[in-house]
């Protein structure tokens, strides 16, 4: 097989098995955003927590990633990750975010738009304390984004930290942490046959969620 344009462009699937109306979405989209969420779960999709961040450095210029959703109530949707990322960068000079949930097989995205802050310390560590202690020595093991020499540099900071360490309880370092992003749009995106999707979209309005059906 070659990946031609030719292929691409043939390469289709048609939308058939849901469809969303206005009557069927609550008013509330975070209340939404969980029974999808809870959707995605029962039908055993393979970490329904994936999510694309978007993010923009100060001149504008996009950067995009997958990471995991820890966390989600009425004041908006969290994740956890090294403050001195590129990610943590780009957030600190420009502090707006985009999120992508897709579970193709239910044939459905969840787009999300918002204002990103840090989580206090007190929660961030919280989270950290149930990380597994492998996970909570790589994150303190490696300098994330930023260039080094090979695999085994890494390796060797993780066993230095190990022999360092032993039998000692790891503290989250100061370098790492939570987001909270405070959502300001939120669409629900169910596909349809024809290219006719369904999409039912949210605006926060004076404090308030207003709810509109948008064109495909």
């Amino acid at each position: 097989m070659q990946v031609t344009n030719e292929f691409l462009q043939n390469l289709r699937q048609d939308y058939k098995s849901a469809s969303l109306d206005e009557s069927d979405v609550d008013n509330d989209p975070i209340n939404q955003f969980k029974k999808w969420f809870e959707h995605a779960v029962e039908a055993k999709i393979y970490e329904p927590n994936v999510m694309t961040l978007a993010t923009a450095d100060k001149s504008g210029r996009p950067d995009a990633r997958i990471v995991l959703l820890k966390g989600v109530d009425e004041e908006g949707f969290r994740f956890y990750t090294n403050y001195l990322s590129a990610k943590g960068k780009e957030l600190k000079r420009n502090p707006f975010a985009c999120l992508v949930f897709h579970w193709p097989e239910l044939e459905r995205q969840v787009r999300i738009e918002g204002t990103v802050e840090k989580l206090d310390k007190e929660t961030s560590e919280a989270y950290f304390n149930t990380r597994p202690v492998e996970s909570q020595i790589g994150a303190i093991a490696s300098p994330q984004s930023q260039i080094i020499p090979n695999r085994e540099f890494l390796e060797q900071k993780v066993e230095e930290f190990k022999s360092k360490n032993q039998d000692k309880a790891i503290a989250k370092p100061a370098h790492w942490g939570g987001y909270l992003v405070k959502p300001t749009r939120i669409e629900f995106w169910q596909g349809r046959t024809s290219r006719l999707h369904d999409r039912i979209n949210f605006e926060k309005v004076k404090g308030s969620w207003i709810k509109n059906r948008l064109a495909p």
